[in-house]
């Protein structure tokens, strides 16, 4: 959109929070904004970059309100960035705010991509969603259950590679062990599957395990989960790492 007026709010995926993910577009709208919002784990990832920028945070289960808080700043004439993990349209904010923005219309905005976990995540393991794949969520704070095991049931049944967000919290202990029960229906359970803790933070890890062993994997809501298709498969590189790779089907095709 134009900023016809001034009054603008910029919706910033940050990417998995190391400042090397960041997009070149989101580090020059965060520099030149006025106030930084957003919730108040990703506003300290902020703050050391940008310390001489004004700073509001909320908590979790305070995004509409947030949202609105944004949106007064920039009635104010402030350029806002409201930042965000990941990509601003994968499970961030841009979604919020756009659904707000008729309660606003003299303020424009801007929506800036990030690297969302599911692409960062993938790069650490290999190449795991080379091919189709779906991205869902297990967590039920704002999606039931049943609609949640139905997405796990069709992904699966349609051979697709699978990357969950939010596997585990401390209110969900038992949500991965029951996506995996719904996964085991459908795929075997020698599918080949990994995480990733930390995506480019400290603390780093990640593993590649089968499907009937992540099961039992203990997770947390740091991580992202990856479920290979029927193809799928583990490689050990000369240096003796391990990557979960998905063909694409090129070696297939081409005899390469």
């Amino acid at each position: 959109m134009n900023n016809k007026n001034g009054k603008k709010i910029y919706v910033v995926g940050l990417g998995p929070g190391n400042q090397l993910y960041m997009s070149e577009q989101a580090k020059t709208v965060l520099a030149s904004s006025d106030i930084i919002v957003g919730y108040k784990t990703y506003v300290e990832l902020v703050k050391p970059v940008y310390p001489d920028k004004d700073f509001l945070s909320t908590g979790m289960t305070h995004e509409i309100e947030r949202c609105r808080m944004a949106f007064e700043e920039a009635e104010k004439g402030k350029s806002v960035s409201m930042v965000c993990s990941g990509d601003a349209g994968v499970y961030g904010m841009a979604s919020p705010v756009l659904e707000l923005a008729k309660d606003y219309p003299d303020v424009d905005i801007e929506i800036v991509s990030g690297i969302s976990a599911v692409l960062s995540g993938a790069a650490i393991l290999g190449a795991p969603v080379s091919h189709d794949f779906a991205v869902i969520s297990l967590s039920d704070a704002l999606t039931p259950l049943d609609i949640i095991e139905k997405r796990l049931t069709f992904a699966s049944q349609a051979d697709l590679c699978i990357a969950l967000y939010n596997p585990v919290s401390h209110r969900r202990k038992d949500s991965l062990i029951k996506a995996c029960d719904v996964l085991l229906k459908y795929l075997s359970p020698d599918t080949v599957c990994g995480w990733v803790r930390n995506i480019g933070r400290e603390g780093q890890e990640y593993k590649i395990c089968s499907l009937k062993e992540l099961k039992n994997e203990s997770l947390d809501m740091f991580c992202t989960v990856f479920i290979g298709n029927s193809t799928t498969k583990k490689i050990v590189l000369a240096d003796f790492s391990e990557r979960m790779v998905t063909p694409r089907g090129y070696q297939n095709k081409y005899d390469i």
